[in-house]
Order: C-alpha cells, then sequence, then structure tokens
C-alpha cells in the first residue's frame, strides 16, 4: 500500500507476492524514455500509468494516450485535493502528475505498473513506495542529447537549454536509482529493461509460502 492511501484492503489482506510490480523510469528530458517504455510494454505487459501535464499537446501525442493535457487551474484544483497525485513536479515551467487512485488499484490487482516520470518525481516515489524499483535512462552523451533534442523541433533554443542544464544536474542523481540503463543502442536498451523487470520478478520475496509448500508437497 502506497503511502496515506486508503482502500478497502489493507496491507496485511493484499500479500506483497499478489501485488503488482511498481516500474519507475526516469531521466533526462529527450533520453528516449517514451519510446523505450512503449517497447518494453510490447514484450512485458503491464499497466502504463498516464500522468497529467500542463504543457502544449504536440502533434503527434494522443490527450488521455500519452498524457492528461490539462490547465494549470485544473492541474493546481486536483493538488489541492490532497490525495490526487502520488507524485508531482514542475519542469521548464511545465506542471506533471501522477494520478494515484488508478495506479493503486492496478497494482492491487497485480497488474505490473509503469511510471515514465520526471527525476524530481521519481525521488518522491521512492519515499512514498519503498518497494519500486528506479530505473534511470543514461544518454550516451549531452552532446548526443541536445541532438535529439534539436531534432524534435517542437522547443524554442532557450528551452532546449534550460532542459540541458536541468540534464547535468539528473544525471548527477543517477546513483540514486537501482539501475542505470545506457539508451546508445534502443535495442539494447529495451533488452537492457527487459532483463531488469523479468530479474525483480523473480525476487525471493514474490514467491509466496503456499506455492514453495506446493512444491515441497508435490
Amino acid at each position: 500500500m502506497l503511502e496515506g492511501m486508503q482502500a478497502e484492503e489493507t496491507p496485511a489482506q493484499i500479500p506483497a507476492e499478489k501485488r503488482g510490480l511498481l516500474i519507475v523510469v526516469s531521466g533526462a528530458s529527450g533520453v528516449g524514455k517514451n519510446t523505450l517504455c512503449a517497447r518494453l510494454m510490447q514484450r512485458i505487459p503491464m499497466h502504463f500509468s498516464v500522468s497529467w501535464t500542463t504543457r502544449e499537446k504536440r502533434p503527434s501525442e494522443v490527450d488521455g494516450q500519452d498524457y492528461h493535457f490539462r490547465t494549470r487551474d485544473e492541474f493546481l484544483a486536483e493538488l489541492e485535493q490532497g490525495q490526487g497525485f502520488l507524485e508531482h513536479a514542475e519542469f521548464v515551467g511545465n506542471m506533471y502528475g501522477t494520478p494515484r487512485a488508478p495506479l493503486e488499484r492496478a497494482l492491487d490487482s497485480g497488474e505490473h505498473v509503469l511510471l515514465d516520470i520526471e527525476i524530481e518525481g521519481a525521488m518522491q516515489v521512492a519515499e512514498l513506495a519503498p518497494e519500486a524499483v528506479l530505473i534511470f535512462i543514461m544518454p550516451p552523451s549531452l552532446t548526443e542529447l541536445r541532438s535529439r533534442l534539436l531534432g524534435r523541433a517542437t522547443e524554442s533554443p532557450d528551452k532546449i537549454e534550460k532542459r540541458l542544464q536541468r540534464a547535468r544536474r539528473d544525471i548527477r542523481l543517477a546513483q540514486r536509482f537501482h539501475y542505470i540503463v545506457m539508451n546508445d543502442n534502443i535495442d539494447v536498451a529495451v533488452s537492457d529493461l527487459e532483463a531488469i523487470v523479468r530479474t525483480e520478478l523473480l525476487r525471493a520475496h514474490r514467491v509466496s509460502e503456499r506455492e514453495l509448500a506446493h512444491i515441497v508437497d508435490s
């Protein structure tokens, strides 16, 4: 159970091995998180947590699928409710947040949940849900990151420079994560992500005593 969340069932009624796995993917803007997450979900079925944001929708994005696009007033109103978001952060003048209730319902039903969020949000999740698996996506270099941001052609040079300044700070926080995946080759990076998730699913604490007893008695 995530800290501060109320539900009909208590943690004692929902054994840890029955709850879904919470995977948090983060990294600098433009590092390729969206593409990696989409490719990962093609290999491992997961519930993708769709974040709220106040930034403008890009031409290729779909409201409710990539993000829930909201006005700043709508975002702040949800924030004032206190339990609306698991985490929230402001990045380059835009607000982002993870809706809490659907994420909790998915985990309790046994679904594995994938979050694609900013660094600040990932640190909040680490405090509220220590069982979460944190993965940092690393760019091969800042030069390559700059090239990717320019290639998107969605922002002004000033905004790109702000994102690069933020990226320098974010990379210094990478060692606070459980895993670091270098996105130099998309296929290799996706395979690395898949290996991490499958490894986490094999951890001993996710096997119930009933399953062990069944093997012993068989």
